[in-house]
């Protein structure tokens, strides 16, 4: 059975994330006061994801990051982020967590987002001892998608595995890079094909989800306009550095109007989750002139070192 740990020093907040976590899954859901605790529990029981808050006493959710991806990489993280510690959170996905949910919305998004990095930290491990007797691996190909969503997992998975066989970064990291292809994917198809304004990207998205069908415009009469249009994906894997080039058939947008760097609020804002995913797990990320083509690049990654268990990070 899959194994959740809750951490905050909260007692009522810890039953609180855990109920929504029950709720239509057969997860088991354990809880620790603080990142310490947490540790503990997982040198006694590996769970296979933790949702941590970000400000606890002993060790915080940063701290737990950081100490997770030394001592168990293959363990994603989820921060639970409260208004105002936008600048703890983006620190947080740099050194490695897997994604964050706004307390404001644990609600409606918390049980996704655990259900889409589960899939994704899941994706690799049966190619781990395969992998592990390969010497040099170089990947090239291109893919057009067209507008079927139901496309998008399995391209992730491919992506994940041959970044694996490529050995361009730890299990962490690779589940990273999947995240936030999945992220730019959903992006060309609804901001971009599909022109949904980014404050209804988040009803388009969960429709997307739940239903594998494209949302329905009622303010464009002509849906096979938006129908027929396709994503184009160029993928190309070495032992150095991964790069994606992704371009929709839509108009485009301003890129003047994307931030430069990071705000305070970006966090909490509609349709700025995705944005913050893919900048906090990319090295690079461009967009053409025209606003329909980013391309995504992630250098290789030090190997990080494991400590041994009793080491304060």
């Amino acid at each position: 059975m899959t194994m959740v740990l809750v951490v905050d020093d909260s007692a009522i907040d810890r039953r609180l994330v855990g109920g929504l976590l029950s709720k239509g899954s057969d997860w088991q859901i354990e809880y620790a006061a603080d990142g310490a605790e947490a540790l503990e529990h997982a040198q006694k029981s590996l769970p296979d994801l933790i949702v941590t808050d970000l400000h606890m006493p002993r060790m915080d959710g940063l701290e737990l990051v950081r100490a997770m991806r030394q001592r168990h990489a293959g363990v994603p993280v989820i921060l639970m982020t409260a208004y105002g510690s936008e600048a703890f959170a983006v620190e947080a996905l740099e050194q490695g967590a897997a994604s964050y949910v706004p307390k404001s919305q644990l609600a409606d998004k918390l049980c996704e987002t655990v259900r889409e990095i589960l899939a994704r930290a899941s994706a690799h491990r049966d190619y781990e001892k395969l992998l592990s007797c390969l010497n040099r691996s170089e990947f090239t190909f291109f893919v057009e998608l067209g507008n079927d969503a139901s496309l998008i997992d399995p391209m992730v998975d491919l992506v994940q595995q041959t970044v694996a066989r490529a050995r361009l970064c730890d299990s962490g990291g690779q589940l990273r890079i999947g995240v936030a292809l999945r992220e730019a994917l959903l992006n060309a198809l609804l901001h971009g094909n599909l022109e949904i304004p980014l404050d209804h990207m988040d009803d388009a998205r969960e429709q997307l989800l739940r239903q594998r069908d494209l949302p329905i415009r009622p303010d464009k009469p002509d849906q096979r306009a938006f129908v027929d249009r396709r994503i184009f994906v160029n993928v190309r894997i070495s032992t150095e550095e991964a790069r994606f080039v992704i371009r929709d058939e839509g108009p485009g947008f301003d890129v003047s109007a994307v931030p430069s760097s990071w705000e305070p609020g970006g966090l909490e804002q509609q349709g700025s989750r995705s944005l913050s995913l893919i900048r906090a797990f990319m090295d690079e990320v461009i967009y053409n002139e025209a606003g329909n083509e980013v391309t995504l690049v992630k250098r290789k990654e030090e190997k990080t070192k494991e400590l041994p268990e009793g080491i304060d990070v």
